[in-house]
């Protein structure tokens, strides 16, 4: 089987962690086996849908790297949908309904007040239509057997039909609902697995007998557990977190995706550099049934242990002009965002403010100075300092180091120093010890 994903987000809005997550399994599914993965843009709604959302949610992919293999807008498929409805309302399986809103809600009531399912009544065909109603449409459910299918995440499902409204798909004004123009274009697009939340289990019950009716094969299933917040409550936040925030937070889209790619399931997460590694092992079979926690405070911390192990070449166009390789090799394991980069760019080659350090403090970076100024560069400055030192002034461990690299960087955590003397030089850095001895 050549396998077909698809992501299919409306443009009333910009994309949030769960849309993303969604977009992401749909992409890794398709690449792991060799196939294709569809951009539906799901612009129905003609009131809601703008094209600064439409772009924003393409922009949004490809800043992640989820680039489609193909894309199409419902809006331009209209009249496939109107062939395939007609064609349904021909055999029987669509039909006009023409109640209002104020009656269907009132018969619902009444339903519930018997300690009855709330079902959609049909009339009999033959009833009179009202005078003056334009009707909405109906898809009509097949009571004669039930619903089934093997979900890819949830196992087995099993539906009653009889307990199903039978859907609206069209309104009144002719504009169409989600249900029937999705089958429609999975059908044409040959897709061969959804992949979408828990919440559309029923929706999937529906849809598969309208891909009966249809006589298209219907896709595989795959319904995931929803995202929560990390306290484990419905979060608003979650819905308004996207990429906007992720970018201006300065974290990287692979620290987001590999947290998203392995939430909900039993393997480790881990830092993944490149979508095809997250790609090789990923599997419906990992994933459970409990809801995913999602916290972004876990994503900073994948990003800090993503930028420690990035290639020069994969940051080099975001890093200060003229920077070289092995000053991001030196400076990388200090880093939570690449943007930091250039604070260290102005400690090693700029100036810095000499630091406040104690009477005994001046002192040791007064001698260190001297005997910096004394020392062989070739060789290892940073241990033919310290070693000098320890010998005349009997400081070790922190009270030696921790005064040094206050006056050498101006902060009291970094890379390690042997490496930052070396490439400070013998002038930056006898002058900077010089300098903090004098403030």
């Amino acid at each position: 089987m050549n396998v077909v994903t698809r992501f299919a987000p409306s443009p009333t809005g910009r994309l949030h962690v769960g849309n993303i997550r969604t977009a992401l399994h749909n992409f890794l599914f398709a690449r792991r086996h060799g196939g294709r993965f569809i951009l539906r843009i799901d612009d129905t709604d003609r009131e809601r849908s703008t094209a600064e959302f439409d772009q924003a949610i393409q922009d949004d992919l490809s800043w992640l790297g989820l680039h489609p293999n193909l894309m199409v807008r419902q809006s331009e498929r209209f009249a496939l949908y109107e062939r395939e409805f007609e064609r349904l309302v021909a055999t029987g399986r669509v039909y006009a309904c023409y109640e209002t809103p104020e009656e269907l809600d009132v018969r619902r009531k009444v339903l519930l007040g018997r300690g009855l399912p709330p079902v959609y009544e049909r009339k009999p065909e033959d009833a009179p239509v009202p005078e003056g109603r334009t009707p909405h449409w109906r898809f009509r459910l097949d009571h004669g057997r039930p619903i089934g299918w093997t979900d890819l995440v949830r196992g087995p499902q099993s539906f009653d039909p009889k307990l199903l409204s039978d859907p609206v798909v069209r309104r009144e004004d002719g504009s169409w609902l989600y249900l029937l123009p999705s089958v429609i274009d999975d059908a044409d697009l040959n897709v061969t697995h959804v992949v979408r939340g828990e919440d559309h289990v029923s929706n999937s019950a529906v849809q598969l007998q309208m891909f009966d009716a249809l006589g298209a094969r219907p896709p595989e299933f795959a319904h995931e557990a929803l995202l929560v917040a990390a306290e484990g409550k419905l979060s608003k936040r979650l819905g308004a977190l996207g990429v906007e925030q992720v970018r201006a937070a300065g974290l990287e889209p692979m620290a987001l995706l590999s947290l998203l790619a392995r939430l909900g399931t039993s393997q480790p997460v881990e830092p993944f550099a490149d979508l095809a590694d997250l790609a090789r092992d990923f599997d419906f079979s990992h994933f459970g049934r409990a809801p995913a926690h999602f916290d972004l405070h876990e994503v900073e911390l994948l990003n800090a242990r993503l930028l420690h192990q990035l290639d020069f070449g994969a940051v080099r166009d975001r890093l200060p002009q003229g920077t070289r390789e092995d000053d991001w090799l030196l400076i990388r394991p200090n880093l939570r965002h690449v943007a930091e980069f250039a604070g260290w760019q102005q400690v090693l080659d700029g100036d810095i403010d000499p630091p406040e350090l104690g009477h005994d403090e001046r002192a040791l970076v007064k001698e260190a100075a001297a005997v910096a100024e004394r020392l062989d560069w070739a060789g290892e400055p940073w241990r033919d300092l310290t070693d000098a030192l320890k010998a005349s002034t009997g400081r070790k461990g922190k009270a030696l180091f921790l005064p040094l690299r206050l006056a050498l960087t101006g902060r009291d955590s970094g890379p390690e120093m042997a490496p930052l003397v070396a490439r400070l030089g013998q002038a930056r850095t006898v002058a900077r010890l010089a300098a903090a001895a004098r403030r």
